[in-house]
């Protein structure tokens, strides 16, 4: 099973299960940026009703062996269950809630419906502004890299940098936009 085929099941399941749902990490930045390598599946999905992370998991359980404990991630605090895929290789699912941090509560309600050629299918995708402020947020020299790529393949020029420059400000990443912009290669 390749890591888009874990994705495209993954979805599904959201999708069968009727989970609000949003596809983030690498996938995103693909839709967006520059297309790189993953072997993981990054799932923000909402938790307002029932237990839909659970819902998602026993869907998956051919395929995708979760470890029963929740995580909390480093990076946001929020809670996460992780699995690894059953085939090989071992690609990981990482199913994110939906918490209440302001950032991320306005990252979920714009995501939208969009095609991923990655994937070759419709699915629900952040902006492409929320792509870059998350990556800053998180700033790992991947992320930079990432938000580096979505600026540049999608042009400041097109993007509501208002609304990029807003969240930085409150997050304290101002400098790493800078940054990102400033290493952009001249076109």
């Amino acid at each position: 099973m390749t890591v888009e085929e874990l994705a495209a099941a993954v979805l599904d399941a959201c999708d069968t299960e009727g989970v609000d749902h949003l596809i983030t990490g690498a996938f995103a930045v693909s839709a967006f940026g520059i297309p790189r390598a993953t072997k993981d599946v990054d799932i923000l999905l909402s938790v307002t009703t029932g237990d839909p992370i659970a819902r998602v998991v026993r869907r998956l359980e051919p395929i995708v062996e979760f470890d029963r404990q929740a995580q909390f991630d480093t990076l946001t605090w929020s809670k996460r269950l992780v699995g690894t895929a059953r085939g090989s290789p071992p690609f990981k699912v990482e199913l994110f809630e939906l918490f209440s941090d302001p950032f991320v509560l306005s990252l979920f309600s714009r995501r939208r419906k969009a095609f991923s050629d990655q994937l070759g299918r419709t699915t629900w995708l952040p902006t492409p502004e929320d792509v870059i402020v998350q990556k800053l947020r998180w700033g790992r020299n991947k992320d930079l890299d990432d938000a580096r790529d979505v600026l540049a393949v999608q042009g400041p020029e097109t993007l509501d940098m208002a609304c990029i420059e807003k969240w930085c400000t409150q997050h304290g990443t101002t400098d790493r936009l800078r940054a990102a912009l400033a290493s952009i290669p001249p076109m």
